[in-house]
């Protein structure tokens, strides 16, 4: 028997459906004594199951799995999110080999893209310099969300994440590797290299994350 294709299901006002056999680890932000997040570090792989369940309402006692919680509480996981692509979004900032793409309404506010000094934003326009350039393509590049990409020459040039599930502490999962997201009236999410999806139920941009989790003070 073939094995079933990666794919991550929103189940209506419940959780979200993992199949094929896509690894699930745990990954947290590196951040400086300033608190700025600087890269990743990425944790052990705790199940390679063939499909598995993870909770989306935010209040299951065995996170990051679904314990049914959603059903007790009666979980409104209505999706919100718009329909149409990224590029119908995003909105564009020039630079010297390099044109920053950024669509705002998939921010999740993870702060990868700036420091206490300067942000992506007003670099963009300094990438003449080499290094500036670098560091604007290396920012871009830890966004969980995808919110921030880049071009070079006219196509946009994506790290290589692997097909996988991540778990943030207190935030989101972090889907990566191209994995097809499918929403609960059964029609696809626009499949892309990266996203991150709500897991404490209190987005207002569902399934993806948009930073709700700290001022709901999420754990998980």
């Amino acid at each position: 028997m073939s094995q079933q294709t990666p794919n991550v299901k929103v189940r209506e006002n419940g959780p979200y459906v993992v199949s094929g056999s896509v690894p699930l680890r745990g990954k947290e932000p590196i951040v400086s004594e300033h608190g700025e997040p600087m890269t990743w570090r990425t944790g052990k792989v705790t199940d390679h199951g063939a499909a598995y369940t993870l909770c989306r309402c935010g209040r299951s006692s065995n996170k990051p799995y679904c314990d049914g919680t959603h059903t007790q509480i009666g979980f409104d996981g209505t999706e919100t999110a718009a329909t149409n692509t990224y590029v119908d979004r995003q909105d564009n900032y020039p630079g010297t080999g390099i044109e920053v793409l950024d669509d705002r309404s998939l921010c999740l506010h993870a702060g990868f893209c700036g420091n206490r000094v300067t942000n992506v934003w007003k670099m963009a326009d300094k990438t003449d310099d080499t290094v500036v350039r670098a560091q604007v393509m290396a920012m871009i590049e830890r966004c969980p969300s995808g919110a921030l990409t880049y071009e070079v020459e006219g196509e946009v040039v994506e790290p290589d994440f692997p097909v996988e599930v991540s778990v943030v502490p207190d935030g989101p999962l972090w889907v990566t590797g191209g994995i097809p997201v499918e929403r609960s009236d059964g029609e696809p999410v626009e499949v892309r290299n990266r996203v991150a999806l709500c897991r404490c139920g209190h987005s207002a941009n569902k399934p993806f994350c948009d930073g709700s989790h700290k001022e709901a003070g999420f754990v998980g």
